[in-house]
């Protein structure tokens, strides 16, 4: 067996659902573990396999890690029914080189919203990646977390069934539950599986919509011709996983419109796919479209107002404002928002003044 230390966990975070960071591009994959099956290795399932012998990863995560096309036969990508067989080199390769993944405390500020003995929500801001991951490896939400919680004995902040619940991209800004317990982190996770959180979020989109709600229904998968953004493809269909956001009009700011969208799946990159999915971009979302003018004329002034509001708010204008969940520990249903971070609220107010300019 070689490049596994059999008390470290290997990092599958890559394989999560929630809206997840931005991946950098690569294009060699890294091998992160392997191992040679005995001479006399009977029949077995990979998935069943590998279990026992990466420790900390689940059979689920094992299977997905298949399905992505991570573990290989022989040099050869294989799914999670493959049948072992004797003197078979299993291997499981990542995009991403391997790294000490020990999470060191590091002085950042957190706005905290909430704390109890047993969990934390947090407004993140935009720029702050949450989880240490390729070409990220410190200055992450965990460091931040790690430093505030360096006097908690109860909690390591290198221990994986401790800490984040979910994930928002890093240049999405908004509200994070951070669990400080196994148990809590279970259950919450449950609640984020099985879809009973309430989120929503506020986004600001290029165009105004036909109607004053709507709803996006498809399956997502990565965009075969661009792996770093995911791509609409039929709902309940073969390809991807479904995913469903509900949108309503808050205003609108004559070619622009900022909208709330609530989640009822959290997908990767998922309000952003869906957005562009039906002709409204997110307002300077550059990956998926949004950092160009899409609306509008492109001479002149309002060239030159539209690459202002660019230089205002310096990323995809998208922040998550409400968070609810029930409490692990007293069933008490908590909702938590808070309000639009500066560069979203300097954007508003820049696009109210124009238009009311323009309809005088």
């Amino acid at each position: 067996m070689t490049g596994f230390d059999p008390k470290e966990e290997i990092d599958l975070t890559f394989l999560l659902d929630e809206e997840d960071e931005d991946e950098k591009e690569v294009t060699d994959l890294f091998e992160h573990f392997s191992v040679v099956a005995d001479r006399g290795q009977s029949p077995l399932r990979i998935d069943r396999f590998l279990v026992d012998r990466l420790s900390g990863i689940s059979r689920n995560r094992i299977q997905q890690a298949a399905e992505a096309g991570s573990i290989f036969v022989n040099d050869t990508p294989v799914k999670a029914n493959y049948k072992v067989k004797p003197l078979d080199r299993i291997s499981l390769r990542l995009e991403r080189p391997p790294y000490d993944n020990t999470i060191i405390p590091e002085e950042i500020p957190l706005d905290i919203v909430y704390e109890d003995e047993a969990l934390m929500v947090v407004n993140k801001p935009a720029g702050l990646v949450v989880h240490p991951g390729h070409g990220n490896y410190t200055g992450t939400l965990l460091n931040a977390l790690a430093y505030y919680l360096r006097d908690d004995k109860a909690y390591d902040p290198n221990d994986p069934r401790l800490g984040l619940v979910h994930r928002i991209d890093k240049d999405t800004s908004g509200l994070l539950v951070i669990a400080k317990t196994p148990e809590v982190k279970s259950h919450l996770g449950k609640q984020f599986f099985y879809k009973t959180t309430k989120r929503s979020y506020r986004a600001i989109v290029w165009g105004r919509m036909e109607e004053e709600s709507g709803t996006v229904r498809t399956n997502l998968a990565r965009d075969p011709h661009d792996r770093l953004i995911f791509a609409p493809f039929p709902y309940e269909g073969d390809i991807g996983k479904t995913a469903v956001t509900h949108w309503r009009v808050i205003e609108e700011l004559g070619y622009l419109s900022m909208i709330e969208c609530r989640l009822e799946t959290g997908r990767t990159h998922q309000i952003r796919a869906h957005m562009k999915s039906i002709g409204h971009p997110i307002f300077n979302d550059e990956r998926y479209g949004g950092s160009q003018i899409l609306r509008g004329n492109r001479f002149g002034s309002y060239k030159q107002f539209v690459a202002n509001s660019f230089i205002q708010c310096p990323r995809q204008a998208l922040h998550a404002q409400t968070l609810g969940f029930v409490h692990p520990m007293t069933g008490e249903e908590m909702t938590f928002s808070c309000d639009l971070p500066e560069d979203m609220q300097g954007l508003l107010e820049k696009w109210r003044v124009y238009t009311s300019s323009t309809n005088k």
